[in-house]
């Protein structure tokens, strides 16, 4: 099973691989993908190249007309107890810190609010999910507080209580209004700022623990808790998942991307990667020169309206598209494209401003130290280990990949469930759609990476913030 998955994955790269490689000419001209870092093809010929490949794979994949099975996946195994207690004491240190920080600590590039939520929670954590497994699962510090609380309470004689049903048509909304609050505040609210993202940390973990004892810690993780449904659905993409009950943790293996062909994709889904994508694209967007050319730099109330039309736009697009493919095949279709702009995007501010964790390690409360005195707290992130020529590749390479794999994993679904629907293979047209709008997001994704970029502010808040930074 897991060879003929991964069989047919190289059939839809191959051909879009090489169609690149026939779209660029040996020399050319350096284009600008960055402030910092420059690319080897002029913007026409790499757009011209990306798209055409795009184009390609899904032709090719329409008319192989390529299929594939839903991965059987075993029982799985629990893993290593020093591992479940490793990731869960540092998801408990992270919490504490930011708590710690916010009460006692100063302003300083020591900040660890916004490092452990955009940087390595937004950006790390989301792309560990994609291509490792489960790691949240146990990370999630607001489980670990439920369960040291639950565990305080039993010691003290106190009962616990039934927990109340979710309400089924309320399955996946919460999740689906905190991502938009989050992406908001990360995009719009220049990630809020240390004080701010304190107050915003300190409630949103009162709420969680809130909903956890009204319905159930496992059921509220499934269905309400933010972060836990987001990267939980960017986990289709890993070789390895939880299985049965969530409360055990128990962990199999299956080939890469064929959690996308399984079943279980819901419409909240498909609005929750539109949001996702349609963020990525706006924060691009946004700090590019033409954009600034036409709208300038908004307040906060125009920028607010821009980002939620933006999201409506994209976002409706998808659902559009769901209605003529079905649910199912676009959100195993535009999951791959979301994973890959996050990797091209941001995989560089993760690099880049990750290196503020060894300013916080000498400065731990923003007191002004520098412990054991090796210079740790005057140290500046910095970019020049990075070869240009990696990073622009990384980000083609990605861009593109996202979408080849979307095509497969669209096609995939669709022509499964067109033919248990009707018992006849007539689903290529249907997926014309869906082969439209990856062309145009390729096109329009790449092309700001390749403009400059305007709009520049302090380094120690969200993604957005970082726009002098490579992305």
């Amino acid at each position: 099973m897991a060879a003929r998955v991964r069989h047919r994955v190289a059939l839809v790269i191959v051909p879009a691989v090489a169609a690149i490689g026939f779209a660029a000419p040996s020399a050319v001209l350096a284009h600008a993908l960055s402030n910092t870092y420059q690319s080897r093809l002029p913007l026409i010929v790499y757009l011209a190249g990306a798209a055409i490949a795009v184009g390609l794979s899904f032709a090719f994949i329409l008319i192989a007309d390529v299929r594939a099975e839903p991965p059987v996946v075993g029982e799985g195994r629990r893993p290593p107890a020093w591992l479940r207690f490793l990731l869960r004491a540092i998801g408990l240190i992270g919490w504490t810190w930011i708590v710690a920080q916010g009460i006692a600590g100063g302003v300083s590039a020591a900040d660890v609010t916004t490092l452990f939520l955009w940087v390595y929670g937004w950006v790390g954590v989301a792309l560990l999910s994609a291509f490792v497994g489960p790691v949240w699962h146990w990370l999630d510090p607001f489980a670990t507080l439920h369960d040291i609380g639950a565990a305080v309470l039993r010691r003290l004689g106190v009962r616990s209580w039934p927990s109340a049903d979710f309400p089924v048509a309320f399955r996946r909304w919460p999740a689906v209004i905190g991502l938009v609050f989050f992406v908001w505040l990360e995009l719009v609210g220049n990630g809020g700022g240390p004080r701010s993202l304190f107050i915003v940390v300190v409630g949103y973990t009162a709420f969680t623990l809130a909903m956890m004892a009204q319905f159930g810690r496992d059921a509220w993780r499934r269905d309400g808790e933010t972060f836990s449904v987001w990267f939980g659905v960017l986990g289709r993409l890993a070789p390895f998942t939880v299985v049965g009950d969530p409360a055990e943790g128990r962990v199999a293996r299956r080939p890469f991307a064929s959690g996308v062909l399984q079943p279980g994709w819901t419409r909240a889904d498909v609005i929750l990667i539109g949001i996702g994508t349609a963020s990525i694209l706006f924060d691009g967007l946004s700090q590019t020169q033409p954009w600034f050319q036409v709208f300038g730099a908004p307040e906060v109330p125009i920028k607010t309206l821009q980002l939620f039309g933006w999201l409506a736009i994209l976002v409706g697009a998808a659902l559009l598209v769901s209605r003529l493919v079905g649910t199912r095949a676009t959100a195993a279709g535009l999951l791959p494209i979301a994973v890959g702009y996050l990797i091209a995007h941001y995989f560089t501010y993760l690099l880049i401003d990750g290196q503020r964790i060894i300013v916080a390690i000498a400065d731990p409360f923003q007191q002004g130290w520098d412990l054991g005195n090796f210079g740790w707290a005057f140290f500046e992130p910095n970019s020049s280990w990075l070869p240009p020529g990696f990073v622009w590749t990384i980000q083609l390479a990605a861009v593109v990949g996202g979408h080849m794999l979307g095509a497969w994993g669209g096609h995939v679904v669709a022509a499964r469930e067109s033919e248990a629907a009707r018992g006849a293979s007539d689903h290529r047209q249907r997926q014309v759609p869906l082969a439209v709008i990856m062309v145009a997001l390729t096109t329009l994704t790449l092309w700001s990476l390749g403009q400059a970029l305007v709009v520049q502010a302090p380094a120690a808040a969200a993604p957005s913030v970082t726009a002098a930074l490579p992305r």
